[in-house]
This record gives structure tokens, C-alpha cells and sequence, in this order.
């Protein structure tokens, strides 16, 4: 199976191509431009590099949430199109799970971590060593209750994503690191390769034709939650 990847769920945006779990082609691009600009060229290329027509992919893969409200609008607009007009199925894949396949190969909980401002993660843990098993489902929650909530896990715990510098840090400060590890840099984000193993390993029937795939937020965006307060 051939699997078209796109991620725009944060600063950086990335694509791949994978074929029968071989990563053909990844490009990933932090520049700091927008993704209306750089993700189609991103889409492009990997294409090109790896030698594919839109024909030839089986299945295209987008990491839906949670994020940036706009990159994962973006990302999802752009797999709308390309799978819509050659009839390719699609597949939304949580963020959270996306990082959890950077370390699929290790033995303990993976835990990722992103940064959801006011106080609070976007978190999900897995128990990774033979596949991905989900623990949790993807959540907002406040950092003192994900650490309560390592304190039921037993075994190593690895924590990676955008949000989990600012957690490990607590930890250090009270001095409840001992079975936590912080994930190095490079294996500590999304990446699109990573949904794309993911999806690789999704039942058929959780394939979606392109006018059902949406984006998943785990909170209201900005906007609304302030109008919402305001209409209190």
C-alpha cells in the first residue's frame, strides 16, 4: 500500500510518502511561512522525489487534531481536495498518536504533550514495546493531573511534543523525574511519516471518503471560547 502523509497541525508542515511501511519520501519544512504557502509545494515535492502519480497512492493520511486551529484546517482542506478529485480514501489521524509511532519500537508508556496555553495539555499515553496500545484517549487536562496520572503508570514513561519540556520541567522542580524520560529533539514532534505508519496499520473500515473527514478539537478555539464567556 502506498500512503500519501500530510501534517500542518503546528509551525512545522510535512508530507511523505510511505509504501508498505518504506518511507519513500519525507520533506519537512519549519521556515516560519504559512502553510496556505508552503504545504501544497511540500505535497509536491515528496510526490515528485518519490516517483509517485496521485494514481498510484491507496491512501491518504492527515493528521486532524489537536493543533493549531488553522495549520490542522489547512491540512485537512488540502487532503479534501486531493482526495476528492481522484477518489482516493482518506484517513484522519489524532496528533497525539502521530508522536506515539516516533517511538513505537520502545518498551514502557509513550506519552505526548503538546502545549494547549491557559494551564493545560493536550495529552494521550500508549503503551508502546509491540505496536502502539492506547492508554488514554485524547484529552485537555491540567499539568498537575497528568502528573497524577503518571503516578498510576508503572514502568518507564516517555514523554514527547511541544508540550512536554514544560512538563518535564515540573517534574524536575519537584523532583519527581525517576521513571520519566524526556524524548531527544529529533524524535520529539509530529511527524507526517509517523501518521502515515499509523495509518498503515488502521482497519479498512476506518477509511473515509473526503467530504467526512474533519478536523478534531479538543476545546473550542480562542474566539469562541471568549465570546462564549462574554455571552455568560
Amino acid at each position: 500500500m502506498k500512503i500519501l502523509a500530510i501534517d500542518s497541525s503546528s509551525k512545522p508542515v510535512s508530507a511523505s510518502v510511505v509504501k508498505d511501511g518504506k518511507v519513500l519520501c519525507e520533506v519537512f519544512v519549519n521556515n516560519g511561512l504559512t502553510h496556505s504557502k508552503t504545504l501544497m509545494p511540500v505535497i509536491k515535492s515528496v510526490m515528485d522525489h518519490s516517483e509517485s502519480s496521485l494514481g498510484e497512492i491507496d491512501l491518504c493520511a492527515v493528521v486532524t487534531g489537536p493543533g493549531s486551529f488553522t495549520g490542522v484546517r489547512i491540512g485537512v482542506a488540502a487532503a479534501k481536495g486531493i482526495c476528492f478529485n481522484n477518489d482516493i480514501p482518506c484517513v484522519g489521524i489524532s496528533t497525539l498518536e502521530t508522536m506515539a509511532y516516533n517511538l513505537s519500537c520502545v518498551k514502557g508508556y509513550v506519552c505526548a504533550v503538546m502545549d494547549a496555553r491557559c494551564s493545560q495539555v493536550y495529552t494521550a499515553t500508549f503503551k508502546c514495546g509491540n505496536g502502539v496500545e492506547r492508554v488514554t484517549e485524547d484529552r485537555a487536562i491540567s499539568i498537575d493531573d497528568l502528573i497524577a496520572h503518571f503516578k498510576e503508570l508503572n514502568g518507564d514513561i516517555y514523554i514527547l511534543g511541544d508540550g512536554a519540556e514544560l512538563v518535564f520541567s515540573k517534574l524536575v522542580a519537584d523532583c519527581e523525574v525517576s521513571n520519566v524520560i524526556l524524548v531527544n529533539e529529533n524524535n520529539r514532534y509530529q511527524k507526517s511519516s509517523s501518521a502515515a505508519l499509523c495509518a498503515g496499520v488502521k482497519a479498512a473500515d476506518c477509511y473515509i471518503k473526503a467530504d467526512e473527514l474533519v478536523p478534531v478539537y479538543l476545546r473550542l478555539p480562542q474566539a469562541e471560547r471568549e465570546l462564549k464567556n462574554k455571552l455568560k
